[in-house]
């Protein structure tokens, strides 16, 4: 059976430019009985945008309706939603419920906002387990296991009758979500959610029938709901599970990787038509998706599922953001079909930006998990490249759809992540936009920041790209090599300013000698570093050179006044950066500062008042302070300004992203 748009979307993918160059990913797939017109997914994330009682809103309806937009033909899934009214199984603030009717014209509202994009809309059933319980301030699974993120809430052991009822209340949100208009079901079961509870050493502890000392035993619960479920949806309904190929605890004695492989087969042998293949838990210690993660690095998991005998066809997103990597993986077997979720979260059009052969267009993910770290705190979904995210009911947030009728002669001056947002959006709308820079090239602090391990490269190529494509679409003048000065501005008279001059390196004022450093010199050896090296700074630039440094094999210690050492970067990737500091044996004393420079060695002053010496024949400093010279010329002019990025106050890079949109829509 086709879906509805099959063959307009088979049509016109004969004269797109991406379908010849991705022929791939853009080939009809069937799944179960369901012939889709190409090999995308989107995949359900949550995003915090619905009442707190579990009722969809128009925010919810219009962020899922962009990414039904950019899947161009694929399958476009909508968030997870919670089973059970007492909201034992709710993990996210926002979560839609489908626990009872009066979720159905909510529901159906969103399916029919997916169809009119003329994407497939898949339906997921997701009881968030041990991760769940948000309102109810309890969660609840097999066994009563204690939490190890205590960010989560206590556990409570089902009872026999909970189980009953809990399968129950999957196939009758299953029948909700058929009745709402949906093409496809899905049932999650990763990441440490309920379904992944019972199949986990770790989590399930039981000795009823609903546990044992066998996956196959602890598969039942899963299996019992596969069934339900597929009973309550029509028989061409396809029907795919999201299950976890490796749990990566193995310090806790979780399940090893061929007990869950042998849980695909199960679930393919219930009555799945497809495989969702996942890696990890939140409660892993191993990262999976995170920028210093590989893009391309887990294609060996499906490959493996697939040697195992699996033989339902298959899709994996984890850091697979390229359509190049999806093709070939598809063309090799590896997989059948390309999901993804964070990388439609930071661009909702992607796949068909690929499409259309806009590649240039397209906003990457920068895997920092912001959108993450927002969720877990109950705050709705945003991005940190890219700021329209959950405003897509807003239309006014589109510079697109706010053209001025007063066109201005507007310089931008600094072409770093700030400067080059506030330029194009500033141009789309109509005025007339000059970037200045004093390099030789955009980039601003990120030509530094590039240089720092573990993929870092990657904030520099998505957000300098990205801004340089935009503005010379749009017609934007640069003037390199030129530093903009309070007489330039005097003389020319722009009618605005854009301060989009960064932050500087700040040596503090009593300190001396050659062996005394800034970070722009140390991480681009522009001077000789020695083999002990201090770093003072202990917020993300810091930490960045001194990596880049030890990778070079340089002993080095980071001493910052701050008393959490990469403050300034986001709670889900922070931890990342504390083990690779610790794999790269830098010593880091936060809380503490350099109160002598001697010969080879600098004092630091602990928090305590506790004085000792470490070893330092250089010395980098990489705090920062922010450029804003050409604030009092603009004052003094009578001219329109704007203060933004680092300039405004140091701080990463999606401060600056959004400064610079923000600017660029309101100047």
């Amino acid at each position: 059976m086709k879906s509805k748009y099959f063959d307009e979307w088979r049509a016109k993918y004969e004269t797109m430019p991406g379908a010849k160059k991705y022929p791939h990913v853009f080939s009809p797939i069937t799944i179960g009985k369901l012939e889709i017109p190409c090999r995308i997914k989107y995949a359900a994330t949550e995003d915090n945008l619905n009442t707190h009682d579990g009722y969809i809103t128009k925010e919810d309806i219009a962020y899922m309706a962009a990414r039904a937009k950019g899947v161009a033909g694929g399958i476009c899934t909508m968030q997870g939603v919670t089973t059970d009214e007492l909201k034992m199984g709710q993990g996210y603030k926002g979560q839609a419920c489908a626990a009872d009717r009066k979720f159905l014209p909510g529901l159906t509202e969103m399916a029919n906002a997916i169809k009119e994009q003329k994407a497939v809309s898949n339906y997921q059933l997701m009881h968030c387990g041990r991760v769940g319980g948000h309102w109810a301030k309890k969660a609840e699974g097999p066994s009563a296991v204690p939490q190890r993120l205590r960010l989560f809430e206590p556990v409570e052991e089902m009872s026999h009758a909970r189980i009953l009822e809990c399968i129950d209340q999957h196939a009758f949100s299953a029948e909700l979500g058929v009745e709402a208009g949906f093409e496809i079901m899905e049932i999650s079961g990763i990441v440490g959610y309920l379904l992944s509870n019972y199949l986990n050493t770790y989590t399930n502890r039981r000795t009823d029938e609903y546990g044992g000392d066998t996956v196959e035993k602890r598969f039942k619960f899963v299996g019992d709901i596969i069934r339900k479920v597929k009973a309550a949806i029509p028989e061409d309904m396809p029907l795919i599970i999201r299950l976890c190929a490796w749990e990566q605890l193995d310090d806790v004695n979780g399940n090893t990787m061929e007990e869950s492989l042998k849980t695909y087969l199960m679930a393919n042998e219930a009555g799945c038509d497809s495989i969702s293949i996942t890696v990890g838990w939140q409660e892993s210690t191993v990262p999976v998706i995170s920028r210093d993660v590989d893009q391309g690095s887990w294609l060996w998991v499906p490959k493996k599922a697939k040697e195992f005998g699996l033989k339902a066809p298959v899709s994996m997103a984890y850091r697979l953001f390229k359509a190049e990597m999806a093709d070939k993986a598809i063309a090799d077997g590896v997989i059948d079909y390309w999901e993804n979720c964070r990388p439609q979260i930071a661009d909702p059009l992607m796949p068909l930006k690929f499409l259309e052969g806009r590649e240039e267009d397209i906003r990457w993910c920068v895997a920092c998990n912001v959108c993450l770290a927002r969720l877990f705190r109950d705050a709705p979904m945003t991005c940190y490249i890219n700021p329209t995210c959950a405003h897509e009911s807003q239309p006014d947030w589109y510079p697109e759809n706010v053209h001025t009728d007063d066109p201005k002669s507007i310089w931008v001056v600094g072409a770093g992540v700030a400067g080059l947002e506030a330029a194009w959006t500033a141009a789309e709308r109509g005025h007339k936009v000059t970037v200045f820079d004093k390099n030789a090239e955009a980039g601003g602090t990120l030509l530094d920041a590039r240089q720092a391990p573990y993929n870092d490269y990657e904030l520099y190529d998505v957000t300098t790209h990205f801004g340089l494509a935009q503005c010379q679409k749009r017609g934007v003048e640069f003037k390199y090599n030129t530093e903009v000065t309070a007489d330039m501005i005097a003389d020319e008279l722009p009618d605005a300013v854009v301060i989009a001059t960064g932050a500087e390196y700040s040596k503090p004022a009593a300190w001396e000698g050659e062996n005394i450093i800034s970070l722009h010199e140390a991480i681009n050896d522009l001077k000789p570093v020695g083999d002990n090296v201090v770093v003072w700074g202990n917020k993300k630039p810091a930490i960045g050179c001194a990596l880049a440094l030890a990778k070079k094999g340089k002993k080095v210690t980071i001493v910052g006044e701050e008393k959490t050492t990469g403050k300034d970067i986001n709670p889900s990737f922070r931890w990342r950066y504390a083990i690779f500091l610790a794999q790269n044996g830098v010593k880091v004393y936060s809380d503490a500062t350099i109160k002598e420079i001697g010969d080879g060695e600098a004092i630091v002053r602990y928090y305590d008042g506790v004085k000792f010496p470490v070893k330092a024949d250089t010395i980098v400093y990489a705090e920062r302070v922010s450029n804003n010279a050409l604030k009092e010329a603009c004052q003094e002019n009578g001219i329109e300004f704007r203060l933004i990025g680092d300039a405004a106050t140091p701080r990463g890079v999606s401060g600056a992203v959004h400064d610079g949109y923000k600017t660029g829509l309101r100047i």
